[in-house]
């Protein structure tokens, strides 16, 4: 992974982080919204500009691939590139955790 990738996606937005851990299973656009949704209880509803936006600049910067095309809706998944950068983030947010619990 290359300094240029580490320095915009880490650390990364929520909506970045969201597209990435729905990635990890094919899906679309609204797939990703409405598990986004899910998975955040409705407290996180990324809008389309800011999701094709980022779908658009992630498929750029490798961290996702476009598979197929279903009914007029692109599917993408996750790339290693990707997965490495999630993992980065999830380290990383696990390590706030932990400092957040030790300074109780």
């Amino acid at each position: 992974m290359d300094s240029h990738i580490k320095k915009v996606y880490v650390p990364m937005t929520e909506t970045g982080f969201y597209i990435l851990l729905c990635l990890r299973e094919e899906a679309h656009g609204y797939g990703i919204v409405k598990k986004t949704e899910q998975l955040t209880h409705g407290e996180i509803k990324i809008s389309p500009g800011t999701l094709y936006g980022s779908l658009s600049k992630m498929e750029k910067d490798g961290l996702i691939q476009f598979i197929r095309e279903e009914e007029n809706r692109k599917i993408y998944c996750i790339t290693e590139l990707g997965k490495q950068v999630l993992d980065l983030e999830m380290k990383r947010i696990e390590r706030l955790y932990e400092s957040m619990e030790e300074a109780k």
